[in-house]
């Protein structure tokens, strides 16, 4: 059953490539269902969550609010460490993000959009990890067109949302978002269609079932 984790660079098409894959593969996409598991799990609203979608410091300020034990003031940073070591807030948003995502890779035949999937699954078999890419202007023409934005917030809500991704995984796996060598397969979305890198992906997928364990 095979698992798919898509890293993707805002505007590149994560979703919608995602999709394609999952209905050839008669798979579950696990995009906003896993921003909704989370926000019940924490009893958060879906839109706070998505909001804070790999942002772990402004997350981790929404979630010691709704720790009536700690005193105010407590936790407003993303560090230091906080000097408790049997109540760290930070350890449990973490905990909780990455048992939801091994939970979910548990079923088997999934693709999981983002929240550092494919990092927080590094280490389990099988699982064909993605990167989508795409140039600046490509990805700007993209979000003009989707989000109805202007040229200049599309610009800076691209650099932005990418450099929260890109920092999201520094701070909890200290690894480099970007680096190829962290991915099974990078595809240029710029380049080619969505129908196209989905395909490139279903083909990785199914060259590894078929390798020798």
């Amino acid at each position: 059953m095979p698992i798919v984790t898509i890293s993707r660079q805002f505007g590149a098409g994560g979703s919608s490539v995602a999709g394609i894959v999952a209905a050839e593969l008669g798979a579950e996409v696990v995009d906003k269902k896993l921003i909704e598991e989370v926000a019940k799990r924490l009893s958060l609203r879906p839109s706070d969550v998505e909001a804070e979608e790999e942002r772990p410091r402004s997350l981790l300020e929404r979630l010691v609010r709704s720790f009536s034990s700690l005193e105010p003031g407590l936790g407003a940073g993303w560090t230091p460490p906080y000097p408790d070591p049997l109540f760290d807030p930070r350890k449990e948003i973490i905990h909780l993000t990455e048992q939801i995502i091994g939970e979910v890779a548990d079923t088997g035949n999934v693709v999981i959009v983002g929240r550092g999937a494919g990092f927080v699954l590094h280490e389990r078999p099988g699982v064909f990890r993605v990167f989508l890419r795409a140039p600046d202007g490509a990805r700007v023409k993209t979000l003009m067109s989707r989000d109805g934005l202007g040229e200049a917030e599309a610009r800076r809500k691209m650099h932005e949302t990418d450099s929260n991704r890109a920092a999201y995984i520094k701070q909890l796996y200290g690894r480099d978002w970007c680096d190829p060598d962290e991915y099974d397969l990078v595809v240029n979305t710029g380049r080619v269609s969505y129908a196209t890198a989905a395909h490139m992906i279903l083909l990785g997928v199914r060259e590894r079932s078929l390798a020798p364990a």
